[in-house]
């Protein structure tokens, strides 16, 4: 896939999001999960001059769950929140300081069912360089960002059977410059990349 350079970015990225397909997914193959919950992440896509990027958190060690893992910010719905977009961008501001007036929401894509049942809304959202970060020590171990243009291509994705919480099914990891992202954040990757075709 050919990106545009940081200046066309917007509204190539509006005009795809606004006439994409959107198909659910999720660890077991998109089939909704009895009792999950709503929650939001934030893919946040940051226009550097010298390309896009994508940035993610590292999740703190000593959680309950998905310790140590590559993930986008966010978290459950929250009664306060008044929809699944203030929910990603209450939790990115909670996560790693980035204030929502930063943010330039683009568009949510489909929900993404999880092995810990949740129903992810994805949304996507552009930030300009030159945000400050302060990571919530509790929640975020590092934050750091990948290039867009490899975390979309498709063909750098493995996909292999795990087991979690008793069920085994088939995610995909993507393995770059010492990261690896997998999982739920893989497959909203394969999500977004398939929305940009």
């Amino acid at each position: 896939m050919i990106l545009p350079n940081s200046g066309l970015m917007i509204p190539w990225l509006q005009s795809k999001l606004d006439t994409a397909r959107y198909v659910t997914a999720g660890d077991l193959g998109g089939e909704m999960v009895a009792d999950s919950r709503k929650a939001a992440v934030l893919i946040p896509l940051v226009l550097h001059s010298s390309g896009s990027t994508v940035l993610f958190t590292e999740r703190a060690a000593h959680l309950s769950t998905h310790a140590g893992q590559v993930s986008f910010p966010g978290g459950a719905y929250e009664v306060q929140d008044l929809d699944l977009v203030a929910t990603a961008l209450r939790e990115t501001h909670e996560e790693v300081g980035i204030s929502p007036a930063r943010i330039k929401v683009m568009g949510c894509l489909a929900e993404y069912f999880t092995f810990s049942r949740f129903r992810v809304t994805p949304v996507v959202g552009v930030l300009q360089p030159g945000f400050e970060l302060v990571p919530d020590s509790n929640e975020v171990a590092d934050v750091f960002e990948l290039p867009l243009d490899v975390v979309l291509d498709s063909r750098r994705f493995e996909r292999k059977m795990v087991e979690r919480n008793g069920q085994r099914g088939f995610t995909y990891f993507l393995e770059y410059d010492g990261r690896v992202v997998w999982g739920a954040t893989a497959g909203m990757l394969l999500m977004l990349a398939k929305s940009l075709e």
